[in-house]
C-alpha cells in the first residue's frame, strides 16, 4: 500500500504526464472555444450588417422614390415634405408592414435629427424629439453608416444600428436619413445555445481523453513502477523479480533489457555464492590439513618414520595454495589492466615437458597414454614464458583429471608462417554441446557433482584464455561426449607479438 501511494504522489511519474496531458488537453479546448466564439461572433457581426445596411438602402429608397413622385412647390422648404400628414402616414404604413417582415426598428428622422416617423416598439420614440447620436449625422454627413450601441441612450440594451441618408427631389441635398437597428440579443441568445452545447461536449471529451490518457499513462509507467521495486528487490539481494513486457515499443525494449540485467545479476550472484563458497572449501582442506598434519609431528602423535611422508602432502598442499592464490592475483590483475607482459624467447616444448614430468604420478597411477611428443621439434615462442607455463599446466591438469583410466593424451605443436598452434587432447567422458561455449567462463564448472573436479574453481581456463588474449592469440574447445575433448591455442610469431605488445601499451 505504501508503494502504491508513493506512485500516485505528486512527484510521481505518472502524475506529471496526467497533469501535463490534462492541460494541454484544457488549453486546446479553451483555445478552440475562443477561436469559435470569435469566428460565430464575426460571422454573425458581418451578416447583420450586410442584412440591416440592405434593409436601409431599400427603405431609403423606397422613400425617395416617393419624394420624386410627390409634387413639391420649389419654393417650399424640405420641412414641407415631412409636414404632409398624408404621405407620412402612407409612409408609416408601407414602413411598419416592412419592419415586421424584416423583424427590425425602422426610424426616419430630417437633416436635424428630429424623429419625422418610427416603426418600433420603443415606448421612447416621440415624433418630433432630437436623436442625439453621432451615427445620424455621420449618415448625413457620409450618406451611410454602421455601429453596435445603444444610439445615445434611446435604447437600454446593445443594438446593431444601420443608417442611410435620404436624398430630395434633386438627389443632392439630404433632406433626412432612416435608421434600421436590431437587437444583439438574438446573436447574444445564439451564442450561449452555441457555447452551452460546446461546453458540454468540451466536458464529455475531456472525460473520455482524461479516462484514456489515465489508462495509458498507467500501462506506460507500470513496466517503470515493476523496475523500481524490483531494484530495491535487488539491493536486498533478491534477483528473482522480473518485469512484464508487453507491446512492442522502447518501453518494452527498456523491461527487457532490465530483466536480461536481472537475469545477468542472478547468474552473477549464484556464481558469487558458489565462488565464495568454493574459496572457502579450497582454503578450509588445505589448511586444515597441513594445521593436522604439523601438529601431528609437533606432539608426537605422528610416528618420526612417516613425518616425511606427511610433510611431501603439507608441501603439495601449501604448493597448491600458492596456485590458487597466484591465479586470483593474476584474474586481478589482468581485469584491472594492471599485469604486464615479461616478453622472451623460449622453447615451448620445454615447457611442455615439464609440466607433463609434475604430472608423472597421476599419469602413471591413471596408465595414461601419452602421444605425440616424439613427433613435435623444439618451437621457440615469444611471450611470458611464467604466465604460458600456467597455461600449459593448467590444461595438461584438466587433461589428466577428465581422462579415463586407460586412457591417452596427445599433444601437437604446429608452426605456420604467423603463428604456433598448440594443441592437446584427451579421451573421457567429453563436454557436452551445451557446456562447451561455456568453459572459458569465470567460475563455471562442467563437473557440478564436483566427483572429478574436487579441487577447481573454475577460474583455470577463464585465466587460460585471458593469457592467451593478452599475447594477441585465442583458444577454441571441440568434444565428442564419450569420446574425446580437444583444446587448440595460438600464439602469433615475435614479429606479431612485438606489434601486439607495442599497441597494448599505447593503449
Amino acid at each position: 500500500m505504501k508503494q502504491k501511494i508513493k506512485f500516485f504522489s505528486g512527484k510521481s511519474l505518472f502524475l506529471k504526464y496526467m497533469n501535463v496531458s490534462v492541460i494541454i488537453v484544457f488549453l486546446s479546448f479553451l483555445l478552440l472555444g475562443i477561436i469559435l466564439t470569435l469566428t460565430i461572433s464575426s460571422y454573425w457581426y458581418h451578416e447583420k450588417h450586410t442584412v440591416l445596411e440592405t434593409r436601409a438602402e431599400n427603405v431609403s429608397e423606397y422613400i425617395g422614390m416617393n419624394l420624386k413622385s410627390m409634387p413639391i412647390d420649389p419654393n417650399k422648404k424640405v420641412d414641407f415634405i415631412w409636414a404632409n400628414d398624408n404621405y407620412t402616414k402612407y409612409l408609416e404604413r408601407s414602413l411598419s408592414i416592412y419592419a415586421d417582415d424584416v423583424d427590425s426598428d425602422i426610424i426616419v428622422v430630417d437633416n436635424e435629427c428630429r424623429v419625422v416617423m418610427s416603426v418600433s416598439d420603443n415606448s421612447k420614440l416621440v415624433e418630433g424629439m432630437v436623436i442625439k447620436n453621432e451615427s445620424i449625422q455621420n449618415a448625413l454627413n457620409q450618406n451611410k453608416y454602421f455601429e453596435k450601441g445603444t444610439m445615445g441612450g434611446l435604447y437600454s440594451e446593445d443594438h446593431y444600428i444601420s443608417t442611410k441618408t435620404i436624398y430630395g427631389a434633386n438627389s443632392t441635398d439630404a433632406i433626412g436619413a432612416v435608421i434600421v437597428s436590431a437587437n444583439t440579443k438574438d446573436i447574444d441568445s445564439f451564442m450561449g445555445m452555441v457555447m452551452q452545447i460546446f461546453f458540454l461536449a468540451a466536458i464529455a471529451t475531456l472525460s473520455m481523453s482524461i479516462l484514456a490518457i489515465g489508462v495509458f499513462s498507467y500501462n506506460m509507467v507500470r513496466p517503470l513502477r515493476q523496475m523500481a521495486v524490483a531494484a530495491k528487490q535487488f539491493g536486498k539481494g533478491d534477483f528473482s523479480v522480473r518485469v512484464n513486457t508487453t507491446g512492442n515499443d522502447e518501453i518494452k525494449e527498456l523491461a527487457s533489457a532490465f530483466n536480461n540485467m536481472a537475469e545477468s545479476l542472478s547468474a552473477s550472484e549464484i556464481t558469487r555464492k558458489s565462488f565464495v563458497a568454493n574459496v572457502s572449501h579450497e582454503l578450509k582442506t588445505p589448511m586444515t590439513t597441513i594445521a593436522g598434519f604439523i601438529d601431528g609431528i609437533l606432539d608426537g602423535t605422528i610416528a618420526p618414520e612417516k613425518q616425511e611422508h606427511y610433510l611431501h602432502i603439507v608441501s603439495e598442499e601449501i604448493k597448491r595454495l600458492s596456485r590458487l592464490v597466484r591465479s586470483m592475483l593474476n584474474l586481478s590483475r589482468i581485469d584491472s589492466g594492471e599485469l604486464k607482459l615479461n616478453y622472451q624467447s623460449f622453447d615451448l616444448l620445454d615447457v611442455l615437458v615439464s609440466v607433463i614430468l609434475t604430472f608423472e604420478q597421476e599419469i602413471e597411477h591413471k596408465h595414461i597414454d601419452i602421444r605425440g611428443l616424439d613427433m613435435i621439434s623444439p618451437k621457440n615462442v615469444y611471450g611470458d614464458k611464467d604466465l604460458l607455463h600456467q597455461v600449459v599446466y593448467n590444461l595438461v591438469e584438466n587433461a589428466v583429471k577428465f581422462t579415463n583410466d586407460g586412457g591417452y593424451i596427445e599433444f601437437n605443436i604446429v608452426e605456420s608462417l604467423e603463428r604456433f598452434d598448440f594443441i592437446i587432447k584427451n579421451s573421457g567422458m567429453g563436454i557436452g554441446a551445451s557446456e562447451i561455449e561455456h568453459v572459458f567462463e569465470r567460475f563455471y564448472k562442467t563437473d557440478k557433482s564436483r566427483s572429478k573436479d574436487k579441487k577447481g574453481l573454475g577460474l583455470g581456463l577463464y585465466l587460460v584464455r585471458s593469457i592467451i588474449r593478452l599475447h594477441g592469440g585465442d583458444i577454441t574447445a571441440k568434444s565428442n561426449v564419450g569420446e574425446y575433448t580437444e583444446f587448440d591455442f595460438y600464439l602469433p610469431k615475435r614479429s606479431t607479438g612485438k606489434k601486439h605488445e607495442k599497441n597494448r601499451e599505447n593503449r
